[in-house]
């Protein structure tokens, strides 16, 4: 079996479970481009509650986030996946045979509540080696991008053929499809990933709150998911005022998505070379901020539009997939799966709370000031943005360890850390692993192996 490639199992894991992360956030985000303009024909309408509809799911999905990791620790992970994907199909059926608002928002926070991303990302782990698990994330990750990309141009057309009851059953065959994914086509495993790296552990969570570090990233995506959940409840609108109808959005956002992208990546690709991470962040934090500051001050007309969505998304995508390789690389050894749980929580808690806020400040100083105050908040993140540290080059690895004793793994862990290259060691001699965070540059997986083997 060749190290230097994904085998059949990794290769079938990462497709499979990209393909139901991706169905299901398909089904989160299609509601977006949409409902601002449809969700005034429920009963019981008001800007409050389309914020609340829109933004309902991220609450409980910051609740229960965590706890569903850990309960897949416990009782294995596709179980715990098939019952949060239940969940979601009850929450999305719920929102589907509903005429008032206030079903629509029991609907979608019933979804929030099937909150397997931790699980999806712990099985993930499970059935690839240390040295292809980022290969396994990374398709992951593709997968939910193209979701919000897909969810921007599908969404608008679903909703126009069959309304809003619609596209919440679109949601809910969707989630079948999932559903039939996991039982029949993604791998099973005992759960063989180490704990630390892939699920949150209660005990290290209220530190890493707040380290100041990690809180920076935390705040950031936190603020990010507010101002692209709060801009929704009035953009689909804007759109249509300007004389785009709805059924047309598609051939709005599939060009500004793909300029996007295609403006992000090479700067993404410079600040990796250059290791100028850091500063790309607070820029792209600043160009945030100027977009939504000018959504609010200049005069809508669509060309306008268009060129600050552009710069919008461009921004929104840069950070949405940097972000986490930063954090991954400033989380400390043996705790990435605490450290992404609490990542995951802040971003699902910012959607609520852009939701709830931006309905909020539409209903008491009109839609056009949601991107006023988006702005300013963006700029608080700009500020503490520049506070970031600089980044060292590092790379987070596992390795299974033969000791008994805490004596024994101290003495290990010494020998560890005294390795030119070794950034960080720590030891969990209850679960026989070695957590460490390397420089790639200075020292080999190799050097490691042999010195773990030379202490047996």
């Amino acid at each position: 079996m060749s190290a230097s490639g994904l085998n059949n199992i990794e290769k079938k894991a990462a497709i499979s479970l990209a393909a139901v992360f991706g169905l299901r956030m398909l089904g989160l985000f299609m509601i977006l481009p949409v409902f601002a303009i449809y969700g005034e024909q429920l009963q019981g309408y008001s800007p409050i509650w389309i914020g609340l509809a829109i933004g309902a799911y991220g609450l409980t999905q910051a609740m229960f986030q965590i706890p569903m990791g850990i309960l897949s620790d416990k009782y294995g992970r596709k179980p715990v996946i098939l019952i949060g994907l239940l969940i979601f199909l009850l929450g999305s059926i719920v929102a589907a045979m509903s005429d008032t608002i206030y079903g629509v928002v029991l609907g979608r926070a019933l979804q929030g509540t099937g909150a397997i991303a931790s699980a999806i990302l712990a099985l993930a782990a499970d059935l690839s080696r240390e040295e292809q698990r980022p290969k396994v994330m990374a398709t992951i990750g593709m997968f939910i991008g193209l979701s919000f990309t897909v969810a921007m141009i599908i969404g608008p057309i679903v909703a126009e053929d069959f309304g809003l009851s619609g596209l919440f059953w679109c949601i809910a065959i969707l989630t079948v499809f999932a559903m039939l994914l996991i039982q029949f086509i993604v791998p099973s495993s005992v759960n063989k990933g180490p704990r630390g790296d892939s699920v949150a552990l209660p005990s290290q969570l209220k530190k890493l709150i707040v380290d100041s570090q990690l809180s920076r990233l935390n705040f950031g995506i936190f603020t990010l998911h507010m101002a692209m959940t709060a801009c929704f409840i009035t953009l689909p609108k804007q759109f249509v005022a300007n004389g785009l109808a709805l059924e047309n959005h598609w051939q709005l956002y599939l060009p500004t998505l793909i300029g996007s992208f295609f403006l992000m990546v090479p700067f993404m690709i410079w600040a990796i070379k250059k290791q100028k991470e850091k500063q790309m962040l607070s820029g792209a934090v600043l160009l945030l901020t100027i977009s939504l500051f000018f959504l609010w001050y200049l005069p809508s007309s669509l060309e306008e539009l268009i060129l600050l969505i552009v710069m919008f998304f461009a921004a929104f995508n840069y950070l949405e997939a940097s972000m986490p390789s930063i954090l991954s690389r400033i989380a400390p050894a043996g705790v990435k799966g605490s450290v992404m749980g609490i990542y995951s929580s802040s971003q699902f808690l910012g959607a609520f709370t852009g939701g709830v806020l931006g309905g909020f400040v539409a209903s008491k100083f009109g839609e056009q000031a949601i991107f006023l105050v988006m702005a300013l908040i963006s700029a608080v993140w700009f500020t503490v943005s520049l506070g970031m540290k600089a980044l060292k080059k590092s790379k987070n690895v596992s390795f299974a360890i033969d000791v008994k004793t805490e004596k024994e793994a101290g003495e290990v862990a010494e020998q560890l850390i005294n390795m030119p290259g070794v950034i960080e060691a720590t030891i969990v001699f209850t679960e026989a692993v070695a957590y460490l965070k390397i420089d790639e540059k200075q020292i080999k997986i190799t050097d490691i192996k042999a010195a773990l083997n030379h202490a047996k």
